[in-house]
């Protein structure tokens, strides 16, 4: 059984981004919908780009594809070729569907200071907060990223965005913002000593199942859409965690495919069987006997359409031609039904997942 713990319950543009203005400033939220699980978290993609908005195509021509019909994804958008500054569109239809999968909080993909994704940052706050989710956030591996530069980012980020209403902060851990650092294992573990300076104030978290490499991090995740069908070293790692007050965050998914996005690769891929592969990966997590006791569960991924593994609405009628697949059949729908399927599921084991930690000792 799940252990119980306490629970309380303008689109900006690259040239300001690339000006690095101060701390932003929080809009009113209205009280998050009861329904919500501040406890599943929902990797979030806002790196694509369309000319109305940002002048080109970002993101969706990967693999040589032409974007709006062609882009470098197995799967298309019920949205389209949408662009993540639209904040009034695709970003507040983001925000509505998110609110209908259950999950509280969206762990937001940020690439550096000054970066696309980080001028983008100030909207998808402000869109999370009018429909009560909150914002964590995937520190990637940009170019030149070390441990240093990483406690920077994060001082960075508490700086320019801590104030904002929608800025996640987890009542269960002294109200502290949460950072996933992925691909953690490329920098040595000595190096790691920087975090010392942030992990009072802040959780961040090892990409990573192997205990031995989280000296200087409060907890592990695994991000990994193909690994939680098999969940290897999840137990182990789940009861380190909970022995020594570390958060255990592992990811599930739907599926993967990257086929159209690297075309010719030989990375291996998992079929959704009809929904079946998400629904064996969440019970590898709440599991104890295969995923230990999760803190939280991490869902790669909201909008990762490079690698198939999105639970946001794919189109049930794609364009022809290009070989695209479709939910058809996710959970015995079909059609529009299908479309949100993988958002209705989310909702149900959000649910399964509160109600478990409500029930157990």
């Amino acid at each position: 059984m799940l252990r119980r713990v306490r629970r309380v319950v303008p689109l900006a543009v690259l040239a300001l981004a690339l000006a690095i203005p101060g701390p932003v400033s929080a809009q009113a939220a209205p009280a998050p919908a009861a329904a919500l699980s501040p406890n599943v978290h929902l990797f979030y993609y806002p790196w694509y780009g369309s000319p109305a908005v940002s002048g080109g195509y970002r993101h969706w021509q990967q693999g040589g594809h032409t974007p709006p019909e062609g882009i470098g994804a197995d799967l298309y958008p019920v949205l389209g070729a949408y662009d993540s500054g639209d904040v009034a569109g695709a970003v507040e239809q983001h925000l509505r569907w998110v609110v209908r999968s259950g999950a509280g909080v969206l762990v937001y993909s940020w690439w550096g200071q000054g970066s696309y994704e980080d001028g983008l940052a100030a909207g998808v706050l402000d869109a999370a907060a009018r429909h009560g989710v909150e914002v964590a956030w995937h520190l990637e591996p940009y170019g030149g990223r070390t441990a240093a530069s990483t406690v920077d980012d994060i001082r960075y980020i508490d700086a320019r965005y801590g104030g904002h209403s929608a800025f996640y902060r987890s009542a269960e851990h002294d109200d502290k913002g949460a950072y996933y650092v992925f691909s953690s294992l490329t920098i040595p573990d000595e190096e790691w000593a920087a975090l010392d300076a942030v992990t009072d104030e802040s959780i961040v978290l090892a990409q990573t199942t192997d205990v031995s490499r989280i000296d200087h991090f409060s907890g592990l995740y695994t991000y990994d859409a193909i690994a939680g069908a098999s969940a290897p070293g999840w137990e182990s790692a789940g009861e380190y965690a909970e022995q020594h007050g570390l958060v255990w965050a592992p990811s599930v998914g739907p599926g993967y495919v990257d086929d159209r996005a690297v075309p010719g690769n030989t990375t291996p891929t998992l079929g959704r069987d009809g929904g079946a592969t998400y629904d064996l990966e969440w019970n590898n997590a709440l599991d104890p006997d295969t995923g230990g006791v999760p803190t939280w569960v991490s869902v790669t991924s909201f909008n990762e359409w490079h690698e198939g593994s999105v639970i946001e609405p794919a189109a049930s009628s794609p364009p022809g031609g290009f070989g695209y697949q479709t939910f058809e059949g996710a959970y015995g729908t079909t059609g529009a039904a299908a479309e949100t399927a993988y958002l209705d599921r989310t909702a149900y084991w959000s649910a399964e997942f509160e109600a478990r930690r409500a029930d157990s000792p």
